[in-house]
């Protein structure tokens, strides 16, 4: 809602600063979300069956930490790349993570809160883990970390989600969309729904089923202000003035609710799973819905 003017950097000072604070942020994000991961109790896993069937998918080529007996060898003789062949259920085991990095995500109303960002971090990077665990392939949505297995992946997501952008609200990857694989979106979802349509929609065309994950900061839906107030976005392009904030307290909880009920609907359209997690709320239940969800959403 309401945020200081960021003070003006140099730009060379200001990106070192930015990346040392990044690179600081990975140990205790990896140690949180392995100790969230570990306080959800693991059943069997429904993706350990043969899934959709075995009939044979596509050739990829080999990733870090395929095991040699996983390489094609007749495919792979035809030029100087190693193949893997992939079967529809080796498919549908691979999940998709979008974390919204907005400048709209690093709010907080309170020092005793997580910012939106740092939740939405921390719950899907120990989601990835849980997976990872259950041997599932994890990766991001778009092209630039593709779905694998192993520790090395989880090291890779965390720096990725480490990142953050400038603009205030980012839109949800679309691109390279697996068939058949599940996904996760885990945002505010306070941008231009136009682009989460889009996104759910090309997923719904290719067989995607996921999670919609809507995260909030509890102010965000009680609109407690009074009086002289100024809002301002935390990337600075918005800002709006009142004396009289409670004034539009009904108008701003009658949008968040309309906005909520398009989402809620786009996800019954396409067969997407949706629900809302507040800062103020246990992490560890909500991880515990996000991992089950994932498992509803295939049947």
């Amino acid at each position: 809602m309401t945020s200081a003017v960021p003070p003006v950097v140099a730009p060379v000072a200001g990106l070192r600063a930015r990346a040392e604070a990044e690179a600081a942020r990975l140990p205790p994000l990896l140690a949180r979300a392995d100790h969230l991961a570990g306080t959800v109790l693991l059943g069997e896993h429904g993706r350990r069956r043969a899934g959709m069937g075995d009939d044979f998918w596509q050739y990829r080529p080999a990733q870090p930490g395929d095991s040699r007996r996983m390489i094609d060898h007749r495919r792979s003789a035809r030029g100087d790349q190693q193949f893997v062949r992939e079967r529809e259920w080796q498919i549908a085991q691979s999940v998709m993570l979008w974390v919204d990095r907005g400048a709209s995500m690093r709010f907080a109303s309170s020092d005793r809160l997580a910012e939106k960002i740092d939740r939405a971090r921390l719950l899907g990077l120990a989601l990835a883990i849980l997976l990872v665990r259950g041997g599932e392939r994890v990766g991001l949505t778009g092209t630039a970390l593709p779905p694998r297995r192993g520790q090395t992946q989880i090291l890779r997501l965390a720096e990725a989600f480490a990142e953050d952008a400038e603009t205030d609200y980012t839109p949800p990857e679309h691109r390279a969309m697996i068939p058949h694989a599940r996904a996760v979106f885990l945002s505010d979802f306070l941008g231009e729904l136009a682009e989460v349509e889009l996104a759910l929609t090309k997923a719904a065309d290719r067989g995607v089923r996921g999670v919609l994950l809507q995260v909030l900061d509890p102010e965000e839906e009680s609109f407690p202000f009074q009086g002289r107030t100024i809002f301002e976005s935390i990337g600075g392009t918005l800002r709006h003035e009142t004396l009289k904030a409670g004034d539009l307290r009904s108008r701003y909880l009658d949008r968040l609710a309309a906005r909520r009920d398009r989402l809620q609907g786009l996800c019954r359209a396409t067969g997407w799973q949706f629900s809302t997690h507040h800062t103020g709320d246990s992490a560890q239940s909500e991880l515990l819905w996000l991992y089950r969800a994932l498992d509803r959403g295939t049947a």
